[in-house]
């Protein structure tokens, strides 16, 4: 999946973050992230950086210097309402799966110098509701 935007409909306080499927069925998933989050994404979609590192692109730097790839994204789950997210990292001394939160591992990903794959859950695209989505390890 693309994060194909981010945007704040007011009067929400909340902004949004859109994905949407590269190839059919086309499906999108649209969640709310907090205003700091939804800031630092969109500065990472549209390549904005800033005059001072902030947090997300100070721990891209250190995971380059650190040789550190980020592989992948991956949405896993969703539980009380909350999305769950891991970050797939290819380290010098192996693979590891860190949990996150989305919006750090969007971030993140879009600011690697090879932008990582976004992978979701299909039973997050299937039930878009506010039910539990447990986890599950071949995501």
């Amino acid at each position: 999946m693309d994060v194909e935007d981010v945007s704040l409909d007011l009067p929400s306080p909340f902004p949004v973050v859109t994905l949407a499927e590269t190839e059919p069925p086309l499906r999108t998933l649209v969640f709310p992230v907090g205003l700091t989050e939804g800031t630092a994404l969109a500065q990472a979609l549209r390549r904005l950086e800033s005059p001072r590192p902030m947090t997300h692109e100070l721990f891209t730097e250190v995971l380059q210097r650190a040789r550190i790839d980020v592989i992948a994204v991956r949405l896993v789950g969703r539980e009380n309402g909350n999305y769950l997210a891991e970050l797939d990292l290819m380290a010098p001394h192996g693979r590891e799966r860190i949990d996150c939160r989305p919006s750090d591992g969007l971030v993140l990903a879009l600011r690697m110098p090879v932008t990582a794959p976004i992978l979701v859950d299909a039973r997050l695209l299937e039930d878009p509701g506010d039910g539990d989505v447990v986890p599950r390890s071949d995501v």
